[in-house]
This record gives C-alpha cells, sequence and structure tokens, in this order.
C-alpha cells in the first residue's frame, strides 16, 4: 500500500491506499491559522509537522497496518507556503507565511516598476504577485533579526511545505523539492528546469538556502526509523494542485481539473508544450517523471470554499458548512444580490491584490438566502471567468470540467457550475484527488502499478452535472456578474 500524506492550508490529512485505488485509512488534523494583521495569513510549521505526522499514524492505524505494508510515501502540499529554518537546529525563524499573505504586495509593485516583469513572466511563467514564495522569503530575509547575514552564512534553509515535510521526514538528511513546486517560487526557470541567478539576484536571495530539485514522481529518501518503526521510501512529491491533475487522471493535453477546496484551482494539461497565456493565467511545471517534464496552464481563484466559512464565522449566518446549500435553495434566485469574495483581492484573470470583497445588489428583499446563494454563485462565477481564458488560450474547446474538493458535494453549486459553463460537470467518485495523485506518483515509481493505463482503470465519476440553463439566461447572468467585479476593482 501507499501512504500518502495531503498537507492543505486548513487541514493535514494522510490515506493509505491500496492498490485498487481504495481508501483504507484515513487521518485528518485541522490547522490553525494566524492572522497578525489584515491580509498577513501565517501558519506554525512546527503544527504543520505536527499534525502531518499525527495523521499519518492516524491513517496507519486505521488502516490496521503497519510502516512494514507501506510501499512508499507520496507527499502532496499547499504549494507557495514559505518556510526559513536553521539548518543545524531545524528551528523555523518565524511562522511560515501562507501562500494567501497579500503582505508583499508593494514588494511585487516595486519590481514591476524596475521593469522587471517580463523577465519573471518568461522563466517562471507566473505574474509578480505576493501569491508566490519569492517576495514572502525576501521579506523574511529582511524583516527577521539577523535571518540575512544567518542566510549568507550558509546557516538557514528556505522551503515551502514539501521540503519541510520531506526536511522532517528523513531527520534532515533531504532537503528537497520538486519542479512541480519550485515553478510557483519566483526563482524557478521552468525552460532550463533549474534555479535562475538572475531571479535571485533580483529577489536577494543567497542560492544556499535552496533545495535541490528532485522528480515529482521518484525516490529521494526514506524516513528515519524512529516515525513509523521501520523506514519508508519517499517516492513522490507534488504540489496540491498538480497531484490533484494526476490523481483525476487528466495526464492528456485539453483535459480540465478544477479543485475547489479554501481557493479554486483549475488546471488544463498541456503536455510537452510550455503554454504561454495571453490572458494573464500562469504557465506552471505539472510534473517531471523519468527525465521528462509536462506542463499545465493554470488559473487561481483565492477565495471559494473560504467565503463558506465566512458566511459561518464571520456573518453568522449559518451554524455549519452543510447549511449553506439548502440557504441558498430557500430563494429561486439571486434576487439581483452579488457577492465577489475579494478578501484577499482577486487572482486570474484580474490579478488585483489590492480588490476587496463586495456585497452588491441588496435592497428591502434580500435574505439570508440570497447572499448564501450569491456567494455559492461567485465561486462558480469566477471559474468560469478563469475557463473562457484557458480556452481562448488553448484554442480548444471543453469537452468537460472534472472536479474534486469538498465544495464539490454541494450539488447546487456544481450544477450552476455546468449551467454558466455549458459543459458537463463531473464530479470524482473519490473525494480525495489530491492524495490519490500523490499516491499514484510514488506507487508508480517503485511499480506498485506498472503503467498510466492502470492508473486510468481506478478513476471513477460519481456524477455529472449536466448543462440546463438557456444560453441567453447565462450570459444575462455573466454580464450581471462582469458589472460586480467592476465594483469590487473599484475599492
Amino acid at each position: 500500500m501507499i501512504l500518502a500524506l495531503d498537507q492543505g492550508t486548513t487541514s493535514s490529512r494522510a490515506l493509505v491506499i491500496d492498490r485498487e485505488g481504495a481508501i483504507r485509512g484515513l487521518g485528518q488534523r485541522e490547522l490553525p491559522q494566524v492572522y497578525p494583521q489584515p491580509g498577513w495569513v501565517e501558519q506554525d510549521p512546527e503544527v504543520i509537522w505536527a499534525t502531518q505526522l499525527s495523521t499519518a499514524r492516524e491513517a496507519l492505524s486505521h488502516a490496521g497496518c503497519t510502516a512494514a505494508d507501506i510501499a512508499a510515501i507520496g507527499i502532496t502540499s499547499q504549494r507557495e507556503t514559505t518556510i526559513v529554518w536553521d539548518r543545524v537546529t531545524g528551528w523555523p525563524v518565524a511562522n511560515a507565511i501562507v501562500w494567501q499573505d497579500r503582505r508583499t504586495g508593494e514588494a511585487c509593485a516595486a519590481l514591476r516598476a524596475a521593469g522587471l516583469e517580463p523577465l519573471f513572466r518568461e522563466r517562471t511563467g507566473l505574474v509578480l504577485d505576493p501569491y508566490f514564495s519569492g517576495t514572502k522569503l525576501r521579506w523574511i530575509l529582511d524583516t527577521v533579526p539577523d535571518a540575512r547575514a544567518r542566510a549568507e552564512a550558509g546557516d538557514l534553509l528556505f522551503g515551502t511545505v514539501d521540503s519541510w515535510l520531506a526536511w522532517k521526514l528523513t531527520g534532515g538528511r533531504a532537503h528537497v523539492t520538486d519542479a512541480s513546486n519550485a515553478s510557483r517560487t519566483l526563482m524557478y526557470d521552468i525552460v532550463a528546469g533549474a534555479w535562475s541567478d538572475d531571479l535571485l539576484a533580483a529577489l536577494d536571495v543567497p542560492r544556499a538556502m535552496l533545495p535541490r530539485v528532485v522528480a515529482t514522481g521518484g525516490v529521494f529518501g526514506e524516513t528515519v526509523p524512529e516515525l513509523f518503526g521501520v523506514p519508508i521510501p519517499i517516492a513522490g512529491m507534488a504540489g496540491d494542485q498538480q497531484a490533484a491533475l494526476f490523481g483525476q487522471r487528466c495526464v492528456r493535453p485539453g483535459q480540465v481539473k478544477n479543485t475547489y477546496g479554501t481557493g479554486c484551482f483549475m488546471l488544463m494539461h498541456t503536455g510537452d508544450r510550455l503554454p504561454r497565456s495571453r490572458h494573464a493565467l500562469l504557465s506552471t511545471v505539472a510534473w517531471t517523471r523519468a527525465g521528462s517534464t509536462e506542463y499545465a496552464l493554470e488559473g487561481s481563484v483565492f477565495v471559494a470554499g473560504a467565503v463558506v466559512q465566512w458566511l459561518r464565522d464571520g456573518l453568522g449566518i449559518i451554524a455549519s458548512a452543510s447549511e449553506v446549500e439548502s440557504l441558498a435553495r430557500s430563494v429561486p434566485d439571486n434576487g439581483g444580490v452579488h457577492f465577489v469574495p475579494a478578501f484577499t483581492g482577486l487572482g486570474a484573470p484580474h490579478w488585483q491584490p489590492e480588490a476587496r470583497g463586495t456585497l452588491s445588489g441588496l435592497s428591502r428583499g434580500s435574505t439570508r438566502g440570497h447572499v448564501a446563494r450569491a456567494a455559492l454563485e461567485g465561486i462558480a462565477f469566477q471559474t468560469a471567468d478563469i475557463l473562457a481564458c484557458m480556452q481562448a488560450d488553448a484554442g480548444v474547446p471543453l469537452r468537460e470540467l472534472r472536479v474534486d474538493g469538498g465544495a464539490t458535494r454541494n450539488d447546487l453549486l456544481m450544477q450552476f457550475q455546468a449551467d454558466i459553463l455549458g459543459v458537463p460537470v463531473v464530479r470524482s467518485a473519490s473525494p480525495e484527488s489530491t492524495g490519490l495523485g500523490a499516491a499514484f506518483l510514488a506507487g508508480r515509481a517503485v511499480g506498485l502499478w506498472g503503467d498510466d493505463d492502470s492508473l486510468d482503470a481506478l478513476w471513477r465519476a460519481d456524477r455529472v452535472f449536466e448543462p440546463a440553463m438557456a444560453q441567453d439566461r447565462a450570459l444575462a447572468l455573466e454580464a450581471a456578474w462582469r458589472r460586480a467585479v467592476e465594483r469590487a476593482l473599484l475599492v
């Protein structure tokens, strides 16, 4: 069996997956976030590690197996979250700066003003935005006392969460990342397949801090025996969205998946062709295996499922996230209410960190139901905005959208998504596409599955949502949404 570690933004999870792709054991712990000031989001790296280790042990226990039954470990994690720690003691110098954090907006603006955006865009496939790791790392070096001097002396290490977990699992023997994660840092040249000295100089980051880049699917180390009783090979590592792309079996050019989690992340597989977007989407590495690299186009929605959490915790109109669908169904439509959840700015295709959330179109007749429905529709509209850009870039029509993530359990949202897109939305039978992707990558690397066709045979659809809305109605709703987004951009 394979042990998949799935370290996400709001929880750490672990799954034991057998040869048939069935989940034999599962562990999960919530992961708290820290908000020191508006726009800042942090996590404690030691809590990230502690929760991930405890869920791994819990999953093994639930599966009724031991480490001796595990052929390999696969790691998938939140991507751009940035951690710096001491090379000798392993102690973090500061909290992790989470991918949602917007504190480096001015630093990104300064790089743009210096005329460096074309360089970053060409080398990394990314835009200059606080979303990515490079300016977060620079902020730590410039702000944490003695951090820059220690880094230049070779005493500090940088990593995203995958690197942190690999370092802890191997007892500090492996300071590594893979290309899917490295390609999200603003420091990795996705054409050359290596860290870029030009980009490191622009960000003023010492090269000695950076992890070694290993294959997405391939053995790169093993766990120290004291963690699980015996060493276990670590054979796969991928960013969470690339892992979900692999787990959804979107492995052929033109296939698209969307993950509905804290944010929404849509990826289109483009094969060995590096895509260049004309619509502010991202070019990214999908994975590297057996010496070859495959790519994807990506669009990111910063706030998706998190808006439901806000309805619960911030606004207090629902007691639990599961109530949002029934509340939204209490009204026949949104009643002219639009909710643009730009709590941390707008991602693709707008890339406006200054945008803020807006709730517009309210009247005396507006109810909690209208707000809930507008919140769900806002998730679907943001996804449609990205997909329109993606299809224009790729020049191919979409046949279907494969979906996964917690919010896909909301049938109202999934049906509205299909209606707005005008194509079938296919919900995976397994809610654990991210973990499955990590397991599939690791399992292929150690020979548990002999070829990719055997993995394709394991994928199943749970339900297909066919579009049922008249096209003119869908176009009118999209036009009203665009007007609401314009208001958010003016805030």
